[in-house]
């Protein structure tokens, strides 16, 4: 038997959780980070982990042009390649949701003048070896273009079939506004997703005007940082060390009562369900009005499980109380 009847195999054993509409499209409750791809973890690692999350019915992965610039050696576009070449080595991009950005650049922005949109778009898809992006996000806003020019860029990449559905990151409320209403206005393509930073430790990146916005011109939301650089896993701890690049940024939310707040209520839920505290962390996430698929990333499959559970794990009222109060 070829191998990509085996992993085709595979997948049509687990079984597959509830899919969600999002646009167009319709993704797993969880979505696998590919930041670390080409970075932490290297091209067999990244085999094995996107392996792992399509055999348990995964079908929403991603990345963006430019990770990992920032890893040494490396230039952007390192993530989308590995992917690529799974994709490829796999046969299996009809099953999956693939999302990438442009605008980000490292350590420059690229920006988002129709002519960046167009060619980000093109050297994508040729990283990623395929003719379609399935969800194309805007990465940092630029303020320097106005909404119109960059929203007809957008549907001009659909019109041609390149992207399926468009979306938008890091962006203000404002901003996510007036591209709806100019997309409205004008019959165009509209983004149909926003990608906030957003989870347990940091509520005021999502919360409030951004949120009512996307509340009320029903745009999904699909939050990174979910696991705040992996601070929300339980694993730092007072005196603890951990073997993490994002270590740093992660124990920093130790030093604040907030941290120490929820950390401590996460272990209550996490020992009530049997469950992992990043579970019950992205399970919250989940459950937060617009929300659709948290992100979260793993660089061995052994950290793919607890991240997979959040499909399962459905918390009370009282635990989704109880959190969002340790959280304010």
């Amino acid at each position: 038997m070829a191998d990509n009847d085996k992993h085709t195999q595979g997948q049509r054993r687990t079984g597959q959780a509830a899919r969600r509409p999002l646009g167009a499209l319709a993704v797993h409750p969880l979505s696998l980070g590919g930041n670390v791809f080409g970075w932490t973890a290297d091209e067999a690692e990244s085999f094995a982990v996107l392996d792992a999350y399509a055999a348990a019915g995964g079908n929403f992965i991603d990345t963006a042009d430019v990770y990992s610039a920032w890893a040494p050696g490396n230039r952007g576009g390192e993530s989308e390649t590995v992917i690529g070449n799974w994709l490829a080595a796999r046969g299996n991009r009809a099953e999956m949701v693939i999302a990438t950005k442009v605008g980000g650049g490292y350590p420059d922005p690229r920006g988002l003048t129709a002519r960046a949109i167009k060619s980000g778009a093109d050297e994508s898809l040729a990283r990623l070896r395929t003719d379609h992006i399935d969800l194309y996000y805007t990465h940092f806003d630029d303020p320097s273009v106005p909404v119109e020019e960059i929203i007809t860029a957008l549907d001009d990449l659909v019109k041609t079939g390149k992207v399926r559905e468009i979306a938008a990151s890091n962006l203000s409320a404002d901003r996510l506004e007036a591209s709806l209403k100019f997309s409205e206005a004008e019959g165009l393509a509209r983004y149909v997703a926003l990608q906030p930073h957003y989870n347990l430790v940091s509520r005021d990146t999502y919360e409030g005007e951004l949120a009512a916005v996307a509340a009320r011109h029903g745009i999904a939301t699909v939050p990174y940082f979910g696991l705040a650089s992996g601070f929300l896993t339980g694993k730092y701890r007072p005196g603890s060390t951990v073997d993490s690049a994002r270590s740093a940024s992660a124990a920093k939310h130790l030093e604040t009562e907030r941290g120490r707040k929820v950390l401590a209520a996460l272990d209550e839920i996490a020992a009530a369900h049997g469950a992992e505290q990043a579970t019950v962390a992205l399970a919250w996430l989940a459950a937060q009005p617009t929300v659709v698929a948290p992100i979260a990333s793993a660089r061995t499959v052994d950290q793919l499980p607890a991240l997979l559970a959040v499909a399962d794990l459905k918390l009370t009222d009282a635990e989704l109380a109880a959190l969002t109060t340790a959280s304010e």
